[in-house]
């Protein structure tokens, strides 16, 4: 398949439009997506579960994405970036309401996994779709706009679910019977479980008008169907992608992932434990590190990796990162932990857009591709993060942090001996502009 390529440093008009449109469904996206985080734990008391069920809960939904990202990658190479983000939006906000209605362990779990297989769709698309749009050279200031979009989402959205964890409104009775209610064992406060999923999917909806009218497709017809999407095993598609030029990068993609969600999966359940903190404390904290990542990604990751290149990015966002879960570990009050919190969110945010624009800039069998194969081991990381991390919290409440420390630090040893091995890049063709569709 032709590689597509596309912005110049100065992008048109057109390809700015665009990759505006695609901003703002993002920040909707993930702001729906933030809503819940603050809510998992409080999951635990609710179905009387252990640790390790919550990550298993949390574990499914990456899990899925692990399974169908390439999938969904290659099936946008195949009939175009459009289709398959309304796909993913829409199931994405199906989902939602799918949890908050959701009665037994059981059944949240069976919607977390088909929130999964659908969200899948869109964020290895929509970063495909960035590909397209921009050259090798703004190509990690692509990425890290959207990750600016996600990181802003996730700003509000934890602040969002916190408030609407303590809301308890007046809604009809066929609704409120609908509702799914817990108590915080540190206050005893009432916490409501399903009208932040319930405004998740609302928020997800908001997103379909804005890309079915405004976004262009980016990938011409002529450029469509020629790989189609493969049959058979998905981890032996993997196993491919490992053995491919961009393998060691696909590897560091997963090492990522599984440190971040491993930290993720445990902060507010370690800080309910260690500090009492509720949803809407947490909220605050996530809100805090949105701003972090909104910061860094927006203003600083494009002229840092311009000035030092992604190999040096990455070494100093691991090293920082590692510095981070260990301050979360020691912490002896909220305000450090907290801090530490950032620490690591700052360290992590450089990670991400500088792995993905080498992904990209490697690619050899489309964009779309790249990107479903980028995400897949994102996913898996994420899924086996918070399944590792629910087993070691019921073991001890720090282990999953320094496990993430360690994790980081083989990352960081790797990284330093694999990247400046990598061959040059090759040239890049002419750009052009996303396509009215």
């Amino acid at each position: 398949m032709t590689i597509s390529t596309a912005s110049p440093t100065a992008a048109p008009e057109s390809n700015r439009g665009a990759l505006a449109v695609l901003f703002a469904s993002l920040v909707i996206v993930m702001l729906g997506f933030g809503i819940a985080i603050p809510l998992m734990p409080f999951y635990i008391t609710h179905f009387d579960a252990s640790g390790a069920a919550l990550g298993l809960m949390i574990a499914l939904y990456s899990f899925m994405q692990f399974l169908f990202a390439p999938l969904w990658g290659r099936f946008s190479d195949r009939i175009g970036r459009k289709p398959v983000l309304l796909i993913g939006v829409a199931g994405f906000a199906g989902a939602f309401f799918l949890q908050g209605i959701a009665q037994t362990l059981f059944w949240f779990i069976l919607a977390r996994s088909l929130a999964g297989v659908l969200s899948s769709a869109a964020l290895p698309t929509a970063m495909a779709y960035v590909a397209d749009t921009t050259t090798a050279e703004n190509r990690a200031r692509g990425v890290g706009m959207m990750g600016a979009a996600m990181g802003l989402g996730m700003i509000f959205g934890p602040l969002l679910g916190g408030l609407l964890a303590h809301a308890n409104p007046a809604l009809p009775a066929g609704l409120t019977a609908l509702l799914q209610t817990t108590t915080d064992p540190a206050t005893g406060e009432l916490i409501n479980l399903s009208l932040p999923f319930f405004v998740s999917g609302l928020l997800a909806l908001l997103a379909l008008p804005l890309i079915a009218f405004l976004l262009p497709e980016s990938l011409p017809a002529g450029q469509r169907g020629v790989q189609a999407p493969p049959a058979g095993n998905r981890f032996a598609h993997l196993l491919e992608g490992l053995r491919g030029p961009s393998g060691f990068l696909y590897a560091l993609a997963f090492l990522l992932a599984f440190a971040l969600a491993n930290m993720e999966a445990v902060l507010a359940l370690y800080g309910a434990a260690r500090f009492n903190m509720g949803p809407a404390q947490v909220g605050l904290i996530m809100g805090g590190m949105g701003i972090l990542s909104v910061i860094q990604q927006g203003a600083v990751i494009g002229p840092l990796t311009r000035k030092v290149g992604e190999a040096r990015v990455v070494q100093g966002g691991l090293a920082i990162g590692i510095a981070g879960f260990a301050g979360l570990a020691l912490a002896p009050t909220a305000w450090l932990y907290t801090a530490a919190a950032l620490l690591f969110t700052s360290g992590n945010v450089l990670l991400q857009p500088s792995v993905t624009a080498l992904i990209s800039r490697r690619a050899t069998a489309g964009q779309g591709a790249a990107m479903g194969l980028n995400n897949a081991f994102q996913a898996l990381g994420r899924a086996t993060g918070p399944l590792w991390a629910g087993i070691a919290f019921d073991l001890s409440s720090t282990l999953s942090f320094w496990t993430g420390a360690l994790v980081q630090a083989i990352a960081l040893a790797y990284a330093t001996r694999r990247l400046p091995e990598m061959a040059p890049l090759p040239a890049e063709t002419p750009a052009r502009p996303a396509r009215e569709g």
